[in-house]
């Protein structure tokens, strides 16, 4: 039942039309610091269809493993062009460092995939290069209570 109840609020987070100025404050509270990423691995961006492709292909795979999801990652904009990472626990993104811990982690799952290992960028493309390559403009990471962290990919 949970992982239904997360489905749906996942699907629902993909659906709602939230203006990018709204983010804040509605999915997460206000920007408490910030970074620039301009790493440029070459290729065009890609669409919109291939990033909420991506972004229901990530919460498939979180709702098909046994633990319920630690946290949310969704698409917002009208281009699917943001990328969003909140906590759904109290520890999880308790600090920055546990959320780039997490990013981390990301990078080595998708370091594995077809697409790095075809690319062969496999042994050094980040998660910073993965979303700039799907064409996302940025990323904000939060525990969903004090903090939000925004990369903005240059």
């Amino acid at each position: 039942m949970t992982r239904q109840i997360l489905l749906a609020v996942a699907f629902a987070a993909l659906c709602l039309p939230v203006q990018a100025a709204d983010k804040a404050r509605y999915y997460y509270p206000p920007i408490t610091s910030e970074e620039s990423f301009s790493r440029d691995l070459g290729g065009p961006p890609a669409d919109r269809r291939v990033r909420v492709n991506f972004m229901t292909q990530i919460t498939k795979a979180q709702l098909a493993a046994p633990e319920n999801p630690r946290f949310v990652i969704f698409a917002k904009g009208s281009g699917a062009e943001h990328m969003i990472l909140v906590a759904l626990d109290d520890e999880v993104f308790k600090t920055l460092y546990r959320a780039r811990a997490v990013l981390a982690q990301l990078t080595s799952n998708a370091r594995g995939t077809d697409f790095f290992i075809e690319n062969g960028i496999e042994d050094f493309a980040t998660w910073f290069d993965l979303a700039r390559l799907l064409g996302f403009e940025d990323l904000v990471i939060s525990d969903g209570e004090t903090w939000a962290h925004k990369v903005t990919f240059d």
